[in-house]
């Protein structure tokens, strides 16, 4: 599902590098990422996703090469393909909570709107404890409660590869075994790939292999 290939990253001031030599994981497997605060979990998962690109090497998703795609090309397969769970939630302000989970099918042609989409954005709502909130607006939300929902768009299009930026970070305990299970048990459905950052030593144990992201990281921070 992913490789990773003779990869170089690094940031325009030169504060910081991600080299990675080889790196893969297969489809259905469960990853945990790990490391320090400044060390390239982040920027590892945005590369994985094709949000930002390498200066060198080659990223394949699924036997694309993000670096051979046009800019269209890698949105559409972003879009049909993953699903991110992003550390600052990225919710719109604008739209309620159902709408914001819907939110991938608002923004590509790729995806088709039907019932269904809309019965499973409600139960994964219902599964994550937001239910009761979905006529709301983000800003009328908690921390928890706003994590939850991003947890939720990115489980709606029920995608092939889960990117999840530390989904638990906001939770409480009850809460964040409710993630980690759904976003398990949603994985395990579909065979998809899931691969979560965290600083959580307690969820390790849920996950087939855990990667330090300082054997790959250079110096400064992202």
């Amino acid at each position: 599902m992913i490789r990773l290939r003779d990869l170089n990253f690094e940031y325009g001031d030169g504060g910081f590098s991600l080299r990675v030599p080889e790196f893969s994981v297969e489809r259905g497997e469960r990853i945990a990422i790990v490391g320090p605060s400044g060390s390239g979990k982040t920027t590892l998962l945005h590369l994985m996703s094709g949000i930002v690109l390498p200066q060198r090497g080659c990223v394949e998703i699924g036997g694309a090469d993000w670096l051979a795609l046009a800019e269209a090309e890698r949105r559409a397969l972003r879009i049909r393909k993953i699903g991110l769970v992003f550390q600052t939630f990225e919710l719109l302000e604008y739209l309620r909570v159902f709408d914001n989970i819907l939110l991938p099918y608002r923004i590509h042609r790729s995806l088709r709107l039907e019932s269904t989409c809309r019965a499973r954005a409600a139960e994964l709502a219902e599964q994550m404890g937001v239910g009761d909130q979905l006529e709301r607006y983000p800003t009328q939300l908690s921390q928890g409660e706003r994590q939850r929902v991003a947890v939720c768009r990115a489980l709606v299009t029920e995608p092939d590869l889960i990117l999840a930026d530390e989904p638990t970070g906001n939770l409480d305990p009850a809460n964040k075994r409710r993630v980690l299970e759904r976003l398990i048990a949603c994985a395990e459905r579909r065979n998809a790939t899931l691969v979560l950052v965290t600083h959580d030593r307690d969820l390790l144990d849920r996950f087939e292999r855990v990667v330090d992201v300082k054997a790959f990281s250079g110096t400064g921070s992202p």
